[in-house]
């Protein structure tokens, strides 16, 4: 697999595009792990954090209703 970000030369995750980040989170709302999602390290990273802030103001919620 390769890095979905890389394919498409994106260099920053947005933690506004919660279609985008709800790829990278699972039925349970825990962030996937590389392996699951095809990520590169520099890209996981962003991603994990972009899903924490996005948490925390509110657009993604932290667990299943």
């Amino acid at each position: 697999m390769f890095c979905y970000f890389c394919q498409k030369n994106i260099d920053e995750v947005d933690y506004k595009n919660t279609e985008l980040l709800s790829r990278f989170v699972s039925s349970f709302y825990k962030i996937k792990p590389r392996k699951k999602t095809g990520l590169c390290m520099h890209h996981q990273k962003k991603v994990a954090t972009a899903i924490k802030r996005a948490r925390q103001i509110g657009i993604l919620p932290y667990a299943p209703k």
